[in-house]
């Protein structure tokens, strides 16, 4: 499965300890995104065709694991962020499939801290998932 249309896929050339790029690992995580890794409040609206929706978060934190470089969250307007990466000088979106032709604004956005965000459970337990079936994936 070729890479699809992420934010950044162009230039995310940076490499793990394998030699894999966010490109790899976007087709890797396109096979393993479901309802369970989706947040709670979007889980209704989750679908395989829309298989980034509610996932960022969990995804951005876990290619940290891989790439290491910074979490950064795009303000939404209601409250929330839309996590993302930093890393190598990349700049690199896996899950902005899931808002389709709107165009996110990537410049000047806070960090986000990871213990912050697994301070919900929820959160922590759907990364944990998303990490176990990679490593199941990756072998």
């Amino acid at each position: 499965m070729a890479s699809r249309g992420f934010y950044g896929r162009e230039t995310a050339l940076v490499k793990d300890a394998n030699g894999r790029t966010p490109g790899d690992y976007y087709d890797l995580l396109s096979e393993i995104w479901c309802a369970e890794t989706c947040a709670p409040r979007m889980r209704k609206d989750w679908t395989p065709e829309n298989r980034t929706l509610g996932q960022c978060s969990v995804t951005a934190f876990l290619l940290q694991d891989y790439f290491g470089g910074k979490v950064y969250g795009v303000p939404l307007g209601d409250g929330n962020f839309h996590c993302f990466n930093e890393a190598g000088g990349c700049v690199f979106d896996l899950t902005s499939e899931q808002f389709g032709d709107t165009v996110l604004n990537y410049s000047g956005c806070p960090e986000q801290d990871r213990s912050v965000h697994f301070a919900r459970e929820e959160k922590r337990l759907r990364y944990e998932l998303l990490k176990r079936k990679l490593e199941e994936k990756k072998r």
